[in-house]
């Protein structure tokens, strides 16, 4: 068994959670508040929105890459089943987030997205990298080494 790090949505403090206790609430070392774990089940790519951007990626509680993409974009479809497979190997460790940037103008227009696919790097609320492109898949992972 390993241990997960949880951020507290509240003080924000990286807490430890083991591994078999994953899905449970905690509660954090620093502030005492409750940690919802159920995030650390998650397997799969979760869907972004202009509305739940905020949520989802900038109060995300374990480093997220935020998949960009349109569904008339070849290389978006080519590359589209990596993240879906690095959700599951990242489990716990990382989110997966998948942004329609056609349905997202705001988000899109906001980072910038001049380029479809590409996938920002999220950390503790702030954008810490990004890969541009259709990107093999251990280029995705070798950049997302330092975070998980």
């Amino acid at each position: 068994m390993s241990d997960y790090i949880l951020r507290c949505p509240e003080c924000r403090t990286g807490n430890r959670i083991p591994e078999d206790k994953a899905g449970r609430t905690a509660r954090c070392g620093k502030c005492g508040k409750d940690v919802k774990t159920d995030i650390l089940l998650t397997q799969t790519p979760v869907t972004v929105t202009d509305a739940t951007f905020k949520e989802i990626v900038l109060n995300a509680r374990l480093p997220i890459v935020l998949d960009c993409w349109a569904p008339w974009c070849g290389p978006c479809q080519m590359v589209g089943p990596v993240p879906d497979q690095l959700a599951k190997e990242w489990k716990g460790r990382a989110l997966i987030g998948k942004l329609n940037v056609d349905e997202n103008p705001r988000t899109a227009g906001l980072y910038r997205i001049e380029s479809i696919p590409s996938l920002l790097i999220f950390e503790n609320g702030k954008l810490r990298d990004q890969l541009i492109g259709a990107v093999p898949r251990r280029e995705i992972i070798e950049k997302m080494r330092p975070f998980l």
